[in-house]
């Protein structure tokens, strides 16, 4: 994408395969299931993995690793090359990774890896070199097989850390981070495994994970240390302040595989668009929340869902009222700049049925529809106030200029929309046929409109 920040993702690239089944019987010969293979699948894994996500996201990004060239080598180069990651091989001396994941109806059955063992990679070269000096930010991602502990490779990290931020995701068995990284992002299982046993007095788990980081800061010379906490979010320290917690958005099931390159290539992506460090955080927890809600890695490499159709409570209460019988009500807009208009639309579509979900347009999505200079408030927030009311059960937010894609995941009974909308056709309609959903038009409340407060703010500005 031309203007948009350069990404450098450096670090040990794997073959990630799903293989998925059912279990209906036991072996004769022994008692273990028998998977009847339905389906396999393969997808870049470990700093592959980072990458690719990044890329997805619409930012240009190079990764720096290490392929060999053995037939699962080649098949991860051509998924990244699909993918649109341009790759800096500084070729690997030995079999590449593979992680072999074996699942029944969707549940975790096994895992199988293959090569892994430590092997070592090409002398650093002048592309790689050159790809990380021209980085607007760099992301490490260690998945403990030597590259990051490269001689080269953290020659170049050191003077490139001097003048954009790098954010090293550690390993328990790789190099140890290079002193100055702006972020340094273990999880909470590997800082208790690199800390040292000082730190592990604490009385909670947020006191624990204080504890923790401040420790781990002080032993690698980050500038900042965030212990990712999966469903608990994330507790950022950094300089001698106190550490700011960011909680992550209510969600239940999903698959955690792959949560720490999604959150680790958030946060990279924030702070090379120049998005202050707690802000990236919170905006990498969120990511992280919702990645893992929608399925993970697999789900979101086979593009089922993204992130621009992402919900802050989870789809369970909706779930909930359909299997009970009850009436599923949905409605959306931009909500930008939030009103009373607004509230009672919302209220008044609650009372229409049992649970309530709004779909919201993406902050692109705005800009397309009402001009560059909007929003006024980002999709983060504006999801944020609205699942705060009382009304309101699930938010969602699309990535379109309709909300269809959202509306087939949701299947609501009914569509609520304002009486702004009175005589005109909505283009929902066509898609709530599907299911037999019908659309209404709910009262239009007078002298209230986010234009006219913009108006009205600006006359007085």
């Amino acid at each position: 994408m031309s203007g948009a920040p350069l990404v450098v993702v450096v670090g040990d690239s794997l073959l990630d395969r799903d293989v998925n089944g059912r279990v209906e019987r036991l072996s004769p010969d022994a008692p273990v299931p028998v998977l009847d293979e339905a389906d396999a699948a393969a997808r870049p894994g470990g700093a592959a993995l980072a990458a690719t996500l990044a890329a997805r996201d619409g930012h240009p990004v190079v990764l720096v690793t290490a392929l060999a060239r053995d037939s699962a080598g080649l098949e991860l180069g051509a998924l990244l090359a699909e993918q649109g990651v341009e790759v800096v091989d500084l070729g690997l001396d030995g079999a590449t990774p593979e992680k072999i994941r074996f699942r029944s109806d969707g549940r975790p059955l096994m895992r199988l890896d293959r090569g892994g063992r430590r092997a070592e990679s090409g002398a650093v070269t002048d592309s790689a070199r050159e790809a990380i000096a021209a980085a607007d930010a760099v992301l490490v991602a260690d998945y403990g097989r030597g590259l990051a502990a490269a001689a080269g490779v953290r020659a170049a990290l050191a003077d490139r850390a001097a003048n954009v931020p790098v954010v090293w995701d550690p390993h328990p068995r790789g190099a140890k981070p290079l002193p100055g990284m702006l972020i340094v992002t273990p999880n909470e299982a590997e800082a208790r495994s690199l800390a040292p046993d000082t730190a592990a007095g604490a009385r909670n788990g947020l006191a624990r994970a204080a504890d923790l980081a401040t420790s781990l800061r002080a032993v690698w010379g980050a500038l900042s240390v965030c212990v990712t906490r999966g469903a608990d979010g994330a507790l950022l320290v950094r300089g001698n302040g106190a550490p700011m917690a960011a909680p992550a958005p209510r969600a239940q099931g999903g698959d955690p595989c792959g949560a720490g390159d999604r959150f680790a290539s958030k946060l990279a992506l924030g702070l090379a668009r120049g998005v202050p460090l707690e802000e990236s955080v919170t905006a990498a927890v969120a990511s992280a929340s919702l990645f893992v809600s929608f399925g993970g890695a697999a789900a979101a490499l086979r593009g089922e869902r993204s992130e621009d159709a992402t919900h802050v409570d989870g789809l369970d209460a909706v779930e909930r009222v359909r299997a009970e019988g009850g009436t599923v009500v949905a409605t959306g807009g931009c909500f930008d700049l939030l009103h009373a208009g607004h509230v009672r639309t919302l209220e008044a579509a609650r009372r229409l049925g049992d649970c309530l979900v709004v779909c919201i347009n993406s902050d692109d999505s705005v800009r397309r529809l009402k001009g560059a200079d909007r929003p006024l408030v980002s999709q983060q927030d504006r999801a944020s106030v609205l699942s705060a009311l009382g009304c309101v059960d699930t938010v969602m937010v699309f990535g379109e200029d309709t909300p269809e894609r959202v509306l087939r995941l949701v299947r609501p009974h009914v569509w609520a929309k304002g009486g702004d909308y009175d005589g005109q056709p909505l283009p929902e309609e066509r898609v709530l046929r599907e299911w037999g959903g019908r659309a209404v038009i709910l009262p239009y409340v007078e002298g209230r409109s986010t234009t006219r407060l913009i108006e009205e703010a600006a006359c007085r500005a």
